[in-house]
């Protein structure tokens, strides 16, 4: 790309992430109630990320071959028991991740 491409590109990408991200607050101000669907959508969408993370994750594990898909199966009980104890997210996606890591690196070589 060319020096003026790559500026234009920066600058696209710069005002899309800027129209996304202010956009909402402009259409939904705070004083205004937003419709009975967007409210909808914001409890419903959270947990069906989540299902669509978690599917899209184990999407390649085969339990015939190779690990058997311990490390993921290990994983996961390692989430559920650090939710229970903490009750808090972000903990479970972050130690969960180290946890797949450690076993994926240095015990399931």
């Amino acid at each position: 790309m060319t020096t003026e491409q790559q500026i234009i590109t920066i600058g696209v990408v710069i005002a899309g992430t800027v129209l996304t991200r202010f956009l909402p607050f402009i259409l939904f101000p705070e004083h205004k109630t937003p419709p009975q669907f967007i409210r909808y959508l914001g409890t419903v969408l959270p947990a069906a990320v989540i299902g669509l993370l978690v599917i899209y994750c184990l999407k390649d594990v085969s339990l015939l071959s190779g690990r058997h898909g311990i490390p993921e199966l290990l994983s996961i009980g390692f989430i559920v028991l650090v939710y229970l104890w903490k009750k808090n997210v972000l903990a479970c996606i972050l130690l969960g991740t180290v946890v797949y890591m450690l076993l994926v690196q240095f015990v399931f070589v």
